[in-house]
């Protein structure tokens, strides 16, 4: 009795904490792709600017890398088994190079819905190429650091890459295994800033 009495509460949490994400989809389902693209492209500028905030020392990497991809919004939700997208820009030279996604999935001992932003730097145009040409994922629990002040301050890469993760919504318990996995679309108009 217990047991389906905790359960029953960890499902209404699941749910009661999915509801502002579901509110979100349905805004997005409703744009053209030009109005979802603008949307996603200022949400990734506030994004930058809220790391930065977070962590002024995040700059250096902002300064130094060849690349970077942000993904403003990255809902992952699970039980056992967990799943989760977004969407983001890829940056070289700081512009705009086109459309990132990333999916992500994993299984293990899993229970929770869950959004944040994560950023990924690439240290030089070797991997930033990885990346363009879809050749580029990782752990989905292992790589990325927790965005915190000074975070940043003391992180270096790993074979060329290092990430940072903000949460921004719900909770996730986690002990799983898992990968990322994340796809490019070059942008045909020019590249903006």
């Amino acid at each position: 009795m217990t047991k389906r009495i905790f359960m029953l509460q960890l499902a209404s949490v699941l749910a009661c904490s999915a509801l502002p994400a579901l509110a979100a989809e349905k805004e997005y389902k409703d744009m053209t792709p030009a109005e979802y693209r603008a949307e996603v492209h200022k949400n990734v500028v506030a994004t930058v600017a809220r790391f930065k905030k977070v962590d002024p020392n995040i700059d250096k990497f902002f300064k130094s890398a060849a690349g970077y991809v942000v993904f403003p919004r990255v809902g992952k939700a699970g039980f056992i088994f967990a799943g989760g997208t977004g969407d983001g820009e890829l940056y070289e030279k700081g512009k705009v190079l086109g459309a990132a996604s990333i999916t992500i999935a994993s299984v293990g001992l899993t229970a929770g819905v869950q959004e944040y932003s994560e950023i990924i730097f690439f240290k030089d145009a070797a991997a930033v190429d990885r990346f363009k040409q879809n050749k580029f994922e990782f752990a989905a629990s292992a790589s990325a650091v927790i965005l915190t002040a000074g975070a940043s301050k003391d992180k270096d890469y790993s074979e060329g890459v290092t990430a940072f993760t903000h949460s921004t919504a719900g909770a996730m318990a986690e002990a799983s295994l898992g990968t990322q996995k994340f796809s490019f679309k070059p942008d045909s108009a020019p590249a903006k800033k």
